[in-house]
């Protein structure tokens, strides 16, 4: 097909996987590249048709991609990689390190916009999906209170987090709605609930041999941004206890916002998923917004945004007129 919307893939893993399978659904778009820092005969796409290249070779790139999405996680690897490829690149990203958002959001500016670049910034379903349907309960809603509840599921970036404590071989994170705090969030009773009382953090825990056990629930429990302000549990278990217990990855949870257009008049929005795989469905997400940043950089939108300064007929392959016609 021409016209292909051509991506390019730093790092392959479970969204780079996530993202060779969204654009076999979606015809527009077309991956040939995928850079690592990896030897890269050692990386297998199953595709002959995508280049598993160097990340050293990447800057000879910039002519042959159109988005260039980055799938690091957000602890270490997109802090650094997000400003640099911004520069080179329209770049797309799923930064989820919610408090860290704003700055990070001003590095990835200052690389985009000199170089005439356009890179959508904190893209998945939360920050992205679920921080629309925010936006949409508060401006309906005013008079009122919104509530993000995540799980049951499995978090990657806070498995991310967990996995590298030193002395942790593997591990995954679960994150536990209360089920009482729900209930009374749908019972329109707009209660103020504290971090702690809206979710529960399960992890389990593959440890190096020798490793000091205390040491790590410890490192765990106390780091600030994921864990420190929720009740934690770490359970220590097999590695082949965490291959058959623990290897898919589903998620899902829901955005509710309840309040009062006047007097005794309640309204309760809310908007829920249920995911069978949470990497994939991101990299679904994510692909939707490499549409729209190419065209977003076509019409020269240049600089960071977020899911807020994207129009929503920019993700769509169907035309301003199908869109009228099919959705409107």
């Amino acid at each position: 097909m021409g016209n292909q919307i051509r991506l390019g893939i730093v790092g392959y893993g479970n969204i780079g996987r996530g993202v060779q399978a969204a654009v076999k659904k979606n015809s527009d778009v077309a991956l040939s590249y995928v850079f690592t820092r990896r030897a890269p005969e050692s990386v297998n796409v199953n595709d002959a048709s995508i280049k598993v290249l160097s990340i050293d070779e990447i800057e000879n790139y910039t002519n042959e991609i159109d988005v260039l999405i980055l799938c690091g996680g957000s602890a270490t690897d997109l802090p650094e990689q997000g400003p640099a490829y911004a520069k080179l690149f329209n770049t797309i990203d799923s930064f989820d390190t919610h408090a860290r958002i704003p700055e990070y959001f001003e590095s990835v500016d200052a690389s985009a916009k000199p170089n005439n670049k356009t890179s959508i910034i904190s893209v998945g379903w939360d920050p992205g999906l679920f921080s629309l349907n925010r936006l949409m309960g508060e401006v309906v809603v005013p008079d009122g209170a919104t509530y993000t509840f995540w799980g049951k599921g499995l978090s990657q970036g806070h498995s991310d987090a967990i996995r590298r404590v030193q002395g942790v071989k593997a591990g995954v994170q679960y994150t536990i709605p209360i089920e009482e705090a729900v209930q009374r969030v749908r019972n329109a009773e707009n209660p103020e609930l504290s971090t702690r009382e809206k979710h529960l953090r399960e992890c389990w825990v593959v440890a190096e041999e020798g490793a000091d056990l205390a040491e790590i629930e410890t490192a765990i429990k106390t780091m600030p941004n994921y864990f420190a302000d929720y009740d934690t549990t770490v359970n220590f278990i097999s590695e082949e206890e965490l291959k058959a217990n623990h290897s898919t990855m589903p998620h899902g949870g829901f955005v509710i916002r309840s309040g009062q257009s006047s007097d005794n008049t309640n309204h309760v929005v809310e908007y829920s998923i249920k995911l069978d795989s949470n990497p994939e469905f991101t990299s679904s997400v994510i692909v939707a917004y490499a549409r729209a940043a190419y065209r977003m950089n076509q019409e020269g939108l240049y600089g960071a945004k977020t899911v807020f300064d994207v129009a929503p007929g920019y993700l769509s392959p169907k035309s301003a007129a199908e869109l009228r016609k099919e959705l409107l």
